[in-house]
């Protein structure tokens, strides 16, 4: 199968810039799946270009919004995410991430700042309430990753970055109560979405 750049679900365009991640999520939907709505988004012959990705873009004012989100942490690829932020605003499009908030951890420095202008909107994958339940449920590779994840979520706050966490419901009730505190503790609002099975 042909490598998947770029997937329509809905009115929305996705982006699939990379397949490495800093988590082994538990509730991940590309565990054991080689597609995802009928997308194969696995890619088999490496990262796409800039180019690539702008020619599966095409008029980004067809789309409500145009989404980094695929088989991977998209801030891994800070550099062409914010290329084609560019090209996709140049073109009267929106944009946003859907992340896991390592991307200062990745690039080894504050990254919200960079996000400002670039991204209409961020949503940072909380899914738990401490370090413990996190590393268990999101299975970080990385160290410091909730600590790192709670750092650029205040660090958007900062910088006026329109951004908010989301939590996935197989959490349970009282997780969900729990992130929605820590949430509002940072001044961020949180989003309950289903889990993709």
């Amino acid at each position: 199968m042909k490598d998947t750049y770029t997937y329509q679900i809905g009115n929305n365009l996705y982006i699939n810039l990379t397949n490495r991640c800093t988590n082994r999520c538990t509730f991940c939907v590309r565990n054991g799946k080689e597609t995802y709505e009928g997308y194969p988004l696995w890619l088999k012959g490496g990262e796409p270009t800039m180019e690539q990705i702008v020619a599966g873009i095409g008029d980004p004012k067809r789309y409500d919004e145009v989404v980094f989100c695929g088989f991977g942490e998209p801030t891994y690829r800070l550099d062409a995410m914010l290329e084609i932020c560019d090209y996709v605003h140049e073109n009267g499009g929106r944009t946003r991430v859907n992340t896991n908030g390592h991307g200062a951890i990745i690039a080894d420095m504050g990254i919200a700042e960079k996000l400002k202008s670039k991204l209409d909107g961020v949503n940072i994958s909380l899914n738990a309430s401490s370090k413990e339940k996190y590393n268990a449920l999101c299975r970080p590779k990385v160290e410091g990753a909730f600590e790192g994840l709670l750092a650029f979520a205040r660090d958007c706050k900062k910088c006026g970055v329109n951004a908010w966490f989301s939590v996935v419901d197989c959490i349970g009730e009282e997780e969900i109560a729990a992130c929605t505190r820590l949430a509002k503790e940072i001044g961020l609002p949180l989003r309950i979405r289903p889990m993709i099975e």
